[in-house]
């Protein structure tokens, strides 16, 4: 099923696929919404699939000033006002993971459920050196990046300094934080990711209605290398009336 555009909404360039239930998808930092095909193309199928771009990402332009979780999770809260059916299934990668978290948060009446794929809550979060390895940033992106942005290629280290600063000190939630988030989530890593899996554990166990999935033989593009079993996961998690299993421990009183 062929792409469609929509233009800006709600500030950000974002298109739209198949029909059904609305699935908005939220991309990488450093990359845009294109970084999500392979997972997009299993699940139009089933759903109505969103993709906005984020700011200084793919076919939105940047902004002045620095890059926050906080900025891109409002900007994506006035795109779900504007073009989609709320409450909506949201899915974020990597740093789409932390800005999904984040508006999941702030308007949880915006969110059905949540898939956080490859994301961290707090910055420790990440396994070492990793931060260290996005300070150059690798050619082939850069080139992604001036195919579409309408910034052009120049501005793209300016988005990578700022993606830069801004990892280093966010997002820094707390377990107390998660502990009122009352909507399903699945937190789902690759096997060898550069998210610490300990960190996604202590993600898992501070949610009230988590769910887990660690992909084997994965890594940090666990949706890229794997969509067709990810995209199981999700639609699974999706389930209505799914059972609480045979010896449940966490889910013993139900969800």
């Amino acid at each position: 099923m062929s792409e469609e555009p929509t233009g800006r909404i709600g500030g950000l360039w974002s298109s739209a696929r198949g029909n059904g239930p609305h699935f908005v998808l939220l991309h990488p930092g450093g990359t845009d919404s294109r970084a999500l095909g392979p997972l997009v193309a299993e699940l139009i199928g089933r759903y109505r699939v969103i993709t906005p771009d984020q700011r200084g990402h793919g076919r939105t332009p940047d902004r002045e000033g620095p890059l926050s979780y906080a900025a891109m999770a409002e900007d994506t809260i006035a795109f779900l006002g504007a073009a989609a059916e709320t409450p909506v299934h949201l899915l974020g990668f990597s740093d789409g993971a932390v800005v999904a978290l984040t508006v999941a948060l702030r308007r949880p009446d915006l969110v059905r459920d949540l898939v956080v794929a490859g994301g961290v809550y707090h910055h420790d979060g990440w396994e070492p050196g990793v931060l260290a390895e996005e300070a150059e940033a690798p050619e082939f992106m850069a080139d992604a990046y001036a195919e579409v942005s309408p910034d052009g290629r120049e501005h793209y280290g300016e988005v990578v300094a700022k993606l830069r600063r801004m990892h280093a000190a966010e997002p820094a939630c707390t377990d107390a934080d998660l502990a009122d988030l009352g909507l399903p989530v699945l937190v789902l890593v690759g096997d060898d990711d550069e998210v610490r899996l300990e960190h996604a554990v202590a993600l898992y166990r501070a949610l009230p209605h988590g769910e887990l999935a660690v992909v084997p033989h994965a890594s940090h593009g666990v949706l890229v290398e794997k969509p067709q079993l990810c995209a199981r996961l999700i639609t699974d998690f999706h389930a209505a009336d799914k059972p609480a299993g045979f010896a449940p421990r966490r889910r013993r009183t139900g969800r």
